[in-house]
């Protein structure tokens, strides 16, 4: 498709963000370009040299946003309101269309330092962006909602890290989203009493994300869609075995899309209490926890609209939360495990067994389901399996095991000791095999799953 730029943002006004300049880096070289998600905005046409202008030098697209925008936000952060945060390390570069007619944003990362960049140096590790496309190239291929990794660009400076081994190689990467509006952009409105920008930008969600005009009941829709989507999201993270790690109302995205992958991991086995962060001790983000930190934060949304809407429709468009995720859950889980749905009285109780079997039995979740995939487990999954294979025996397949992905000898999957093992690789020998090799396998997968 033709690329198709727009610049939506500009009608909230310059109470929603800052114009800022991006970094002059030491070196740009192109370590990873994402064609496949460039053909979806119309720029995988691009040459390298154009693509390290735009996404490196960060000259601006065509018709595009013609400054980087900086964007303001509030958010709690581990349930400790913070007023002092913002877009610290990153800015939004472009807004275009994409070939579903969707409003997406090229957003950065390690892109300078900005007004809100506090202390920080407004840099990003290269392990960290190698880690975010793992992240992306993953969830994407279990069916989650996800930013993808547009770009990783390696940038010449020797960042320092008190949680690493330091001096360590920097990046700037980009993500296309599906927006860049959060929670934590409401809060900082009701935190001001800003009551004339939190309806202007509640009509922008409705209008750009939705596909519909705002009106009176405005708040209780826009916080009804936010609920649901937001519910979806939780169902994938579990169907994925995924720990995001750092679920503060500033990294929930109004549309329901997961991003800002910082100290993510897929669980080994089916532990609600495995956590991702090393300094999440109270296991307040743990993988059983999920979704209820997620209802959370939709619950902070709900309150900062309570300036401009009355209590109880919000109360009632909450309420869209907890059915919405039973249902997404189960849905995720099949599509997963292969096997066609049967409606909410047969698909909970499968939901249940398999959660049930997993935790007793302590399997692997990916090979798990790389071997039901299907509906049909081997016999070596024992005496655990057993209520769940009884019930598998009702439900039919939804596509055959004829991909050549069926026929291998184990499951993709994206542990951690993979994940440090493609960046040893990196780090050591400045070898990018690995994680081409690993990205080319999970889109594999995808393939097989799809």
């Amino acid at each position: 498709m033709a690329f198709t730029p727009q610049q939506a943002i500009l009608e909230l006004g310059d109470a929603f963000y800052d114009p800022v300049t991006a970094a002059r880096f030491p070196q740009t070289i192109l370590r990873f370009r994402n064609d496949r998600a460039a053909a979806e905005v119309g720029l995988d046409g691009l040459s390298d040299e154009q693509w390290i202008a735009h996404f490196g030098r960060f000259e601006p697209l065509p018709g595009a946003l013609q400054q980087p925008l900086a964007l303001r936000y509030h958010g709690h952060q581990f349930r400790v309101y913070n007023p002092e945060i913002g877009d610290g390390r990153g800015f939004l570069f472009a807004q275009m269309t994409d070939d579903r007619g969707r409003l997406m944003d090229l957003g950065t990362k390690g892109s300078g330092q900005t007004p809100y960049s506090r202390f920080g140096d407004g840099r990003l590790t290269l392990k960290g962006g190698v880690r975010e496309i793992l992240a992306t190239e993953m969830l994407e291929a279990l069916g989650v909602e996800t930013s993808r990794t547009f770009s990783l660009i390696e940038t010449g400076e020797e960042l320092h890290r008190g949680d690493e081994p330091s001096p360590t190689r920097s990046a700037v990467l980009v993500r296309l989203n599906h927006g860049h509006i959060r929670i934590g952009t409401f809060q900082r409105l009701a935190h001001s009493q800003d009551t004339e920008n939190l309806l202007r930008l509640t009509g922008y969600v409705l209008r750009h994300y939705y596909g519909e005009e705002p009106g009176d009941d405005a708040p209780q829709r826009l916080l009804a869609h936010v609920a649901a989507r937001t519910a979806r999201m939780a169902g994938q993270f579990m169907a994925a075995g995924f720990v995001h790690g750092v679920l503060n109302s500033d990294n929930i995205n109004v549309t329901g899309e997961s991003f800002d992958y910082g100290p993510w991991r897929f669980a080994p086995s089916w532990a609600p209490g495995f956590t991702a962060a090393y300094f999440d001790q109270s296991g307040l983000y743990a993988f059983g926890r999920q979704p209820e930190a997620i209802y959370w934060d939709v619950m902070q949304l709900a309150s900062s609209l309570r300036l401009i809407a009355e209590e109880e429709p919000l109360i009632e468009a909450m309420e869209v939360f907890p059915e919405t995720f039973q249902r997404e859950v189960a849905g995720a889980m099949l599509w997963r495990l292969g096997v066609v749905p049967r409606g909410p009285e047969h698909d909970r109780p499968l939901v249940g067994a398999i959660e049930a079997a997993l935790v007793a039995s302590e399997a692997p979740i990916d090979r798990f389901f790389f071997d039901g995939f299907g509906g049909t487990l081997p016999e070596r999954y024992g005496e655990p399996f057993a209520d769940l294979r009884a019930q598998l025996a009702h439900y039919e397949a939804r596509k055959p095991r004829d991909h050549a992905y069926w026929s291998d000898p184990a499951s993709c999957a994206m542990l951690i000791d993979e994940v440090e093992a493609i960046w040893a690789a990196i780090a050591q020998r400045d070898d990018w095999s690995p994680l081409e090799t690993k990205v080319a396998a999970i889109r594999r997968m995808g393939e097989a799953l799809a």
